[in-house]
């Protein structure tokens, strides 16, 4: 055990015109600060997950977390960003730094403002986390590239509708317990399989309930080594953590096996020593309904071309053998890049101590958590397990 989580926030995530990227890092950071029970001077480090991407017109915003306290002048801060998975590359990144050494306290903040941004400019940033120079003319945009993903596969294994729907119904049903999902509604089944006026097809196979939703939203969380964390009021450690990286052409890469998100997972693992049948629960990175279910088998619950098995059958929902998505997902929850990462740890986290109400997993000991950048190129595990 490396590093150890003793305090979090997470603001509702949905469309929040009235707000900026600058007040919501500070709503979160001193909410974050204050549930952890220190003192803001305490913080040693600040690491803030903001993808922007032309999302907001202020590019420089590591120094906003500041605005939280005086008492963080001239502590040292810095942005991270590696697409989709910025937010889980800024924890990481904040345990690094707390089992180096350099720090004891640290504080991480994930925050992305994306609804003020107009509809076409929204595709056009998101597509940024894809190889432009191959994928920079894919209609549809972000969606187009994972509904390339999804036509391949059905080629491949066949027509797999039901099982996406599957998957998309589910997270939904999750999310209607969430308070800070985005869209609390459980859509049911049938809406979510059906082409309709509501539920037009996007790209390729992929239907509107197959996307994530385009958020506004911050969360945060405090940082510190496992002996500081034992007098701390509560703790969830991390067991063991991988970051891989992948080439960034879809064209270098069988696409259909998410290769980096799988050797993440074995890594993950090994370092915490554990095997997948241990974890009570998953978040896993539903930007897509098709990645969830390639998902499945990257992370071993499958093998290759038959993850429909693990939704149709059961596995996955609430009180399957592993509940994946018991948040909603990024497909209730909604996607702020930059904060979606540090949301998942914050909600394992709340599983791990109890205290994720109505979306509360029994008997929940081990969280693991998948959070990626691109179509599988940035790819981020975590495994949390609460000390006391």
């Amino acid at each position: 055990m490396t590093a150890a989580m003793v305090g979090w926030a997470h603001m509702p995530f949905g469309k929040h015109a009235e707000e900026t990227v600058e007040s919501m890092i500070v709503k979160v950071a001193v909410d974050a600060i204050h549930d952890a029970g220190i003192a803001p001077e305490d913080v040693d480090e600040i690491l803030l997950g903001h993808f922007n991407a032309g999302f907001s017109v202020q590019d420089f915003t590591a120094s906003l977390v500041l605005q939280a306290d005086p008492a963080l002048r001239f502590k040292p801060a810095t942005r991270v960003e590696n697409a989709c998975a910025t937010g889980s590359a800024a924890v990481h990144q904040g345990v690094r730094a707390i089992a180096s050494g350099d720090a004891r306290i640290v504080l991480v903040v994930g925050v992305e403002q994306m609804t003020t941004t107009p509809g076409p400019e929204i595709g056009k940033n998101l597509l940024k986390a894809s190889y432009l120079k191959e994928e920079g003319d894919t209609p549809a945009g972000f969606a187009g590239v994972f509904g390339k993903i999804a036509d391949g596969y059905f080629q491949k294994f066949g027509d797999q509708s039901d099982a996406l729907a599957k998957i998309a119904a589910k997270n939904h049903k999750n999310g209607v317990g969430n308070p800070y999902a985005q869209m609390r509604k459980d859509l049911g089944f049938d809406f979510c399989r059906a082409e309709s006026e509501k539920n037009p097809f996007v790209a390729g196979p992929l239907k509107r309930t197959d996307c994530s939703l385009v958020s506004d939203g911050a969360a945060a969380l405090v940082l510190t080594d496992p002996v500081t964390a034992l007098g701390m009021k509560k703790a969830v450690a991390f067991r063991g953590m991988a970051h891989v990286q992948d080439f960034l052409p879809m064209s270098r890469r069988d696409i259909l096996k998410f290769e980096g998100c799988s050797k993440a997972w074995g890594e993950a693992l090994g370092d915490a020593n554990l095997a997948l049948e241990d974890l009570s629960f998953v978040e896993t990175h539903d930007c897509f309904t098709i990645a969830e279910l390639i998902e499945y088998e990257a992370m071993g619950l499958t093998s290759e071309g038959e993850g429909a098995r693990a939704i149709l059958e059961g596995w996955t929902e609430m009180g399957g053998k592993l509940p994946v998505n018991p948040s909603g997902g990024l497909k209730s929850k909604g996607h702020p890049i930059g904060a979606t990462g540090v949301s998942m740890h914050v909600l394992t986290a709340m599983q791990l101590t109890g205290t994720a109400g109505d979306i509360q997993v029994k008997n929940a000991e081990i969280g693991g958590i998948f959070n990626m950048g691109g179509a599988a190129v940035a790819n981020f595990v975590s495994v949390m397990q609460a000390m006391r």
